[in-house]
């Protein structure tokens, strides 16, 4: 969709600076010198017509995933239309959390309940079962 976006921009920024002939005395000998005398300018319909409409924004609301198991929470998450989700140890201790299976959500970074834009980024913060 952005290709297309960009087409369309650059075909009517080409449109826009193409220099229109200008109609002067000189070029139209035959019409009355009052009619002649008045240099006519015409503008492309496209060009006062066609005006970039600005995205709309998809918005979704964040469920609560607290206390879910780690897998859960990313998949419920996910139904909910977000995807842009990072993770960590809520232990401090860095590690990764490779199964998330085995990791309980204890913090999300966004409110269940907010209504935001749904590229916005949610940091799920996880404790490890059994260790």
């Amino acid at each position: 969709m952005r290709i297309a976006v960009a087409a369309l921009l650059l075909l009517l920024t080409a449109a826009c600076s193409t220099p229109l002939p200008a109609t002067t005395a000189a070029s139209t000998p035959d019409l009355p010198a009052a009619t002649a005398a008045a240099p006519t300018q015409t503008t492309p319909a496209a060009a006062t017509t066609i005006s970039p409409a600005a995205p709309a924004v998809k918005t979704c609301t964040v469920p609560n995933v607290v206390g879910l198991i780690h897998q859960t929470a990313q998949d419920t998450m996910q139904k909910a239309g977000l995807y842009f989700l990072t993770e960590e140890d809520a232990s401090g201790q860095g590690r990764l959390l490779v199964n998330d299976r085995n990791w309980k959500t204890t913090k999300q970074s966004v409110a269940a309940g907010a209504v935001i834009d749904c590229n916005t980024k949610i940091l799920l913060s996880a404790e490890k079962i059994d260790g």
